[in-house]
């Protein structure tokens, strides 16, 4: 008996554990405590943003590759993202959250620009309810499919997609830098499934005819 008072005793007196802090959280943990209130922590959510700033840059890279204003797009991203944090389901889904976001506001820029009214100035520090965020943050190391090509070939795939058409390179960055399935690309791009079948093809054909030379 004295020994299971002595067990209880002992527990009472440790110190409560140590918040963990956001570095240390994964992804999933992360994204949960920023849901926790009506708007994220900034604390949390800069972690995010650092986590995650360099999947919504090359998504938009390759989306827009002669667009000068691509930061302020990406700024917008993370603002969507800041006010509708509390609507993502799945902790655990973010990336691909985050993606349909950023493809989102892809089209609607596109949209914008074709009828011909003003385009996105957002050349500020990221402004949020609880003050800002500067947006010089390191963007996150380089995948290991992009580690094991060479420079040079890396740079003529980025050329490459940069000339495919505005609708083959829209549809083959969905499809092989978003993942997104085929329905899904049909249902964000509003064309018939076929369609997204033939330009994905028609792309992809294009693109290993481009890069042949250094394929071989």
């Amino acid at each position: 008996m004295s020994q299971s008072m002595f067990s209880t005793w002992h527990v009472s007196l440790s110190a409560p554990e140590a918040p963990a802090k956001p570095d240390q959280l994964t992804s999933t943990e992360l994204v949960a405590l920023c849901q926790k209130r009506l708007r994220p922590e900034r604390v949390m959510f800069a972690e995010l943003l650092h986590r995650y700033q360099g999947h919504v840059d090359k998504l938009l890279y390759h989306l827009a590759p002669d667009w000068s204003d691509r930061a302020d797009l990406a700024q917008e991203v993370w603002i969507r993202v800041y006010r509708n944090m509390r609507r993502l389901n799945d902790p655990a889904k973010f990336k691909g959250w985050l993606g349909r976001i950023t493809t989102n506001l892809f089209y609607d820029e596109l949209r914008r620009r074709k009828r011909n009214r003003a385009t996105l100035s957002l050349d500020a520090p990221l402004a949020l309810d609880d003050g800002t965020i500067d947006w010089d943050v390191a963007a996150t190391a380089p995948g290991p499919v992009d580690a094991m090509m060479t420079r040079e070939f890396y740079d003529q795939l980025h050329r490459a997609i940069a000339d495919l058409p505005e609708v083959f390179r829209t549809t083959i960055v969905l499809r092989e830098i978003q993942g997104l399935s085929y329905e899904e690309i049909a249902d964000t791009t509003g064309v018939s499934l076929g369609t997204v079948k033939s330009r994905i093809a028609r792309a992809r054909q294009r693109l290993q005819t481009d890069l042949e030379p250094y394929l071989n």
